[in-house]
C-alpha cells in the first residue's frame, strides 16, 4: 500500500476494530511501520483517530439503545445490562482508559454511552488509552521498544 491508500486502510481497520464488528488493527499498524513509508507518529495518529471514532459510534449506540432496553427484541438481558452497568459504576469513568482491551473494551464504551458519560470526558480517557496502546505497538514494530 502506498500514499493515502495505506493510511485509509489503517484508519478503516482501526475504526472497525473499535466497533462491535470483529476486526483487528494492530497488525495493520505494525505492517505499515515496518514498511517505513510513513512517519511513525502519523501512523499512530491515524490509527488512534480511527479507533477513537469507532468508540464514539459505540458511545452513541449506548445513548440510543438505552431507550429500547425493555423491548422484547433487545439483544442484552436486563441482568447482563445491570451487571455491566454495575461494573462501570464500580470502577467509574477511569475504566475508559482500558477501552482498548479485547473483549471488554467495546462493551465498556457502549455502557459509557448508556450511562450518559459526558462526551468530552469519554474522548479524553479513551484517546489516552488507545493512543498509548498504538504508541507501544508502533515502537515494538519499529524495533525501538
Amino acid at each position: 500500500m502506498d500514499g493515502l491508500a495505506g493510511l485509509a486502510g489503517l484508519f478503516l481497520a482501526a475504526f472497525l476494530a473499535a466497533t462491535i464488528l470483529p476486526a483487528q488493527s494492530e497488525g495493520v499498524l505494525a505492517a505499515l511501520v515496518v514498511a517505513g513509508n510513513w512517519s511513525l507518529w502519523l501512523l499512530v495518529c491515524v490509527a488512534t483517530l480511527g479507533n477513537v471514532l469507532g468508540s464514539v459510534v459505540n458511545w452513541l449506540l449506548g445513548r440510543g439503545l438505552a431507550s429500547f432496553r425493555h423491548k422484547r427484541w433487545f439483544p442484552v438481558s436486563d441482568k447482563s445490562l445491570a451487571r455491566a452497568e454495575g461494573w462501570y459504576r464500580r470502577y467509574g469513568r477511569w475504566s475508559l482508559l482500558f477501552a482498548w482491551l479485547p473483549v471488554i473494551g467495546d462493551p465498556l464504551t457502549v455502557i459509557a454511552g448508556t450511562l450518559r458519560e459526558p462526551l468530552g470526558v469519554f474522548l479524553v480517557l479513551v484517546t489516552i488509552g488507545k493512543a498509548g496502546r498504538y504508541v507501544l505497538v508502533a515502537l515494538v514494530a519499529a524495533g525501538v521498544a
